[in-house]
């Protein structure tokens, strides 16, 4: 498994966690910014599958 699949699912899960938190709070920028992490997350998960296939092709 390549590294970028680790540390994008990682963002992904503080992404998820700034969204809870940022909605609970009403705190709009904080919900922003974990939107983000989540999208940021979800491309380096994917940049790592295309590695790992590459790798194993």
């Amino acid at each position: 498994m390549d590294k970028d699949r680790l540390i994008g699912s990682a963002k992904v899960i503080k992404g998820k966690a700034k969204v809870a938190v940022g909605k609970t709070i009403g705190d709009a920028k904080l919900e922003a910014e974990g939107q983000a992490d989540k999208v940021e997350g979800k491309v380096q998960n994917a940049v790592g599958s295309i590695k790992d296939a590459i790798r194993d092709a």
